[in-house]
């Protein structure tokens, strides 16, 4: 994820004072001109630079650490609320009937954008519409509706019109119906004054409850000029940042948060239209710093969960914790998984698995995990349905015929099994637990292991950050 060298280095910084119980003013010094490097690296404007980091110096010498707090973790800490208070809270978009207006350059994502807010919007409960403007870019309408298409949302263009101020005004009386209006505008290679003119007269006719700059994670220190002069032409409430999946910085759509006074309101993560998150500040620091986001986490869950049973409407994940665990279980498991996103996102918001045991794995881990549960899913749909119901019986002529169908090694169908069985006992142990008490008493003890595993849960016994 784009700000991961941000994220490692910062975590690097503070490896530093592992084991120390007290700071001195030296490790102090030492630990913010890294994180000044860091910043800077990541395209972060300097003055924003030098004002984050003398906070950070300012606090780690005069206030005094809770008692028994590890260096470390009151840095830590530190920086966790420094980070979160530059960023400022998530832009307020209530569940509720409004307009938003999509403003930026070309080339940074605004009809990707609109289709995924939109997408978003809908497994909310509400129902969204989005109005096509851009009559300058050639393909901008053919694209937002195979976009909203695949968000299954409903699209207003005209793909023969030529004044964008009169589409505008045709599609909100054309979607009327529709609980929110996101209006995609034109954008152009610069911020020329005819891009300036015409969105200003959009904006005169759509009178939108919130306007967005979307911004390119790429943009670095030009997202200064950009800012300002977007917010001077229309007024800039928030910030949608796109194309987090790549290698960009990303330091300078935070930048552009600050110059505008404004706050990010979702963040892309991927091609998919529902590779969206809504931007939670405390989530995304604390992902950044190694210490999880359960409740991206737990959203990613709910909704992997839900696809994978509507594409298998006879399958309960549920039916696991009562019943005899088969293969079938395993495959739906691991389209849940799947349906869930990148495994290296997905780890991000692991409490102790993702930033400290991320970093110290191989570029490709994520890569080859992802390919070895393609495997698993070539093998296991080569497999008959007694098979996958009791794989215990799968003997040495079976895993032969198996490996040959599936274009596979007997190796990796036996690697299957044995990962199978790993899963089996598991469930087993969660079957054994009793009452729904006792299950919610393990996850908890889980959750607390977890978050201490990756250097920032536990915080010395105060919870995750102190009451």
């Amino acid at each position: 994820m784009v700000l991961d060298d941000l994220g490692s280095s910062l975590r690097g910084t503070l490896d530093k004072l592992r084991g120390k119980s007290r700071i001195s003013e030296e490790d102090v010094e030492e630990v913010v001109k890294e994180i000044q490097r860091s910043l800077l690296s990541a395209d972060v404007d300097v003055s924003l630079v030098m004002e984050l980091s003398d906070s950070i110096k300012t606090r780690a010498l005069e206030e005094e650490p809770p008692s028994g707090t590890p260096a470390r973790d009151f840095v830590l800490r530190i920086v966790y609320e420094e980070l979160v208070d530059l960023i400022g809270e998530s832009t307020d978009l209530p569940l509720e009937e409004q307009t938003i207006l999509l403003a930026g350059l070309q080339g940074s994502g605004k009809t990707t954008t609109s289709a995924k807010m939109a997408w978003w919007f809908s497994t909310k409960g509400l129902q969204p519409a989005v109005i096509q403007t851009d009559t300058f870019r050639p393909g901008a309408y053919d694209q937002a509706k195979q976009m909203c298409e695949r968000a299954e949302v409903d699209f207003y263009g005209d793909p023969d019109g030529e004044d964008p101020v009169q589409i505008a005004r045709d599609g909100l009386e054309a979607t009327s119906d529709a609980d929110v209006h996101i209006v995609d505008t034109a954008g152009r290679h610069a911020l020329e004054d005819d891009l300036i003119a015409e969105i200003e007269q959009i904006d005169d006719v759509v009178q939108p409850d919130t306007s967005l700059l979307v911004l390119d994670a790429a943009i670095g220190q030009g997202a200064k000029d950009q800012a300002q002069q977007f917010d001077e032409s229309i007024g800039i409430d928030g910030v949608a940042i796109t194309k987090l999946d790549g290698t960009a910085k990303g330091g300078g759509a935070l930048t552009a948060v600050d110059q505008t006074d404004s706050s990010i309101a979702f963040l892309g993560t991927g091609e998919e239209v529902e590779d969206v998150e809504r931007f939670e500040p405390e989530g995304f620091i604390s992902r950044l710093l190694g210490m999880g986001d359960l409740g991206q986490l737990a959203e990613r869950v709910e909704r992997a969960m839900e696809q994978t049973q509507v594409e298998e409407e006879d399958w309960d994940p549920e039916d696991m914790l009562t019943g005899q665990f088969t293969l079938n279980d395993m495959q739906k498991q691991m389209e849940a998984m799947n349906n869930m996103g990148p495994l290296d996102q997905v780890m991000d918001m692991i409490p102790g698995f993702g930033g400290g045991i991320k970093d110290q794995l191989p570029d490709d881990a994520m890569d080859v995990t992802q390919d070895r549960m393609r495997t698993f899913e070539y093998i296991m749909d080569s497999m008959t349905d007694t098979e996958k119901e009791y794989p215990r019986a799968i003997g040495a002529s079976q895993i032969e015929r198996i490996a040959r169908g599936s274009g596979t090694s007997e190796e990796e169908v036996r690697e299957l099994l044995q990962q199978f069985k790993m899963m089996e006992r598991t469930i087993k142990q969660f079957q054994g637990m009793g009452s729904e008490q006792e299950m919610q008493r393990m996850m908890k003890q889980m959750q607390q292991q977890g978050g201490g595993g990756g250097g920032g849960g536990g915080m010395g016994g105060m919870g995750p950050f102190g009451d």
